[in-house]
């Protein structure tokens, strides 16, 4: 009973208005009282900022510069292996996607098609393939990296709802990860071909923004926005940033069919890091 009170506050919810009053909140500089609402976070959340490149918390002027804090150096090291994980977080799900659909949660799938935004050329290269959904919660950190090397082709807004995207609201909102704002990030990798990065926007999560980019959606539209690089070279190494979220959210990751065997001890709920290995090629 306490999940469906949960689930349909979301649906009665402003999520707009939060999210656009959060993203100023967090974007504001304001000296002492941005420094007291860090310090009540990470005592709420239990952020280790033994392991950011700067702990002391009055160093951050706002509280994105605080939440997409870099790591000290080595913090995160990069396991062998063929593919990585990209984010600290959680595994929603992952596996193969039966025909186009992916798993959710239990009873709730979504189709490769609707998650980049009806491209069904696009989504047809991952017919069969594989997917992970991985959460970010708000202790994590919160820049995104590559699973491995890849050349970027294409970028894609998406717009759409702005409902919460943890464990919960997965179980309770269908689609929840093709309805939601996203951003869908198109890379041709020399090794294990082509692959997507999906970020999912959520409520309260003021933007998303690429290194190659930075900001995507400043001002929300409703319109379906698509940027092309194959005029430019735009390489990502693998275990190299590539976007970040500004506020906590979900990655999807799309790969063709027989590319990658996922790690023997990744499972549901599990907890992962930054650079772990993520799977390898089949033998």
């Amino acid at each position: 009973m306490a999940d469906r009170l949960k689930v349909l506050l979301q649906y009665l919810l402003p999520k707009q208005r939060l999210t656009t009053f959060a993203g100023r909140v967090a974007g504001a500089q304001g000296g002492r009282v941005t420094t007291g609402l860090i310090r009540w976070f990470v005592g709420k959340y239990g952020v280790d900022m033994d392991e950011a490149h700067d702990a002391e918390v009055r160093s951050y002027k706002s509280f994105n510069d605080f939440f997409t804090r870099p790591l000290k150096p080595g913090a995160r090291p990069l396991a062998a292996g063929d593919f990585v994980c990209p984010v600290d977080g959680a595994i929603s799900q992952f596996g193969a996607i039966e025909d186009h659909h992916i798993l959710q949660a239990k009873g709730h799938r979504f189709t490769t098609t609707e998650l980049v935004g009806g491209d069904k050329q696009l989504a047809a290269q991952f017919q069969h393939g594989s997917f992970a959904n991985l959460y970010l919660s708000p202790r994590d950190y919160h820049r995104l990296h590559m699973p491995c090397d890849g050349r970027l082709s294409r970028m894609i807004y998406v717009p759409g709802a702005l409902f919460s995207v943890n464990p919960v609201t997965a179980r309770g909102v269908p689609n929840l990860f093709a309805r939601n704002e996203r951003v869908v990030c198109v890379f041709e990798s020399p090794e294990h071909g082509p692959f997507v990065m999906v970020l999912v926007g959520a409520t309260i999560v003021g933007s998303m923004a690429t290194v190659w980019h930075g900001v995507v959606n400043p001002k929300r539209t409703n319109k379906v926005s698509e940027w092309t690089y194959e005029d430019r070279s735009i390489l990502l190494k693998k275990g190299e940033e590539m976007g970040r979220f500004l506020l906590g959210s979900t990655v999807v990751m799309l790969f063709r069919q027989g590319v990658i065997d996922f790690n023997e001890d990744w499972a549901p709920g599990r907890q992962v890091r930054l650079g772990e290995s993520m799977g390898n090629r089949p033998t």
